[in-house]
């Protein structure tokens, strides 16, 4: 396992709903761009929060069934900022910082152990916002199972 990455007193936790080739997208570019670019879900992010990115599926719009936590990063920027990709598209990013080493870990044998599962026995429902907060706990599960260790300040 990585050394340990501290998560800082007050610290948020989001999962991040993006199919496999929009997150490589983003750890190539430093960034992060939730719910198909939409502002307010980034704006909530604050820097020094985490996002854990859930990844259905290989491609957006289709590819190959993954269902799989696919990659770590803490928020950077304090605004988000738009991004002109051509052809009218305009999202807003934030920067972000990637864990390195970090590898994809299955969600099927975590959800026993998630808070939000537990509490969303319909989590998939939860996961269509696209962006959902998640409490410390499900954030350390989350990264053990990359191959991280995440620890939380003192109680």
């Amino acid at each position: 396992m990585n050394n340990p990455i501290h998560i800082a007193p007050g610290a948020r936790a989001w999962v991040a709903v993006i199919s496999q080739a929009h997150v490589e997208r983003g750890k190539a570019g430093g960034f992060t761009q939730v719910c198909h670019g939409k502002r307010a879900p980034l704006e909530r992010m604050k820097p020094g929060d985490w996002l854990a990115y859930y990844s259905p599926t290989t491609e957006f719009r289709g590819g190959e069934p993954l269902r799989a936590f696919t990659a770590l990063a803490r928020v950077l920027s304090d605004t988000a900022y738009p991004f002109d990709m051509g052809g009218g598209f305009v999202p807003f990013r934030k920067d972000v910082a990637y864990v390195a080493g970090a590898h994809a870990a299955p969600i099927r044998p975590l959800l026993p152990h998630l808070h939000f599962a537990q509490q969303h026995p319909n989590w998939g429902m939860l996961a269509r916002r696209g962006n959902f907060e998640i409490d410390a706990h499900d954030l350390c599960v989350i990264a053990a199972a990359m191959g991280c260790a995440l620890q939380t300040p003192p109680a």
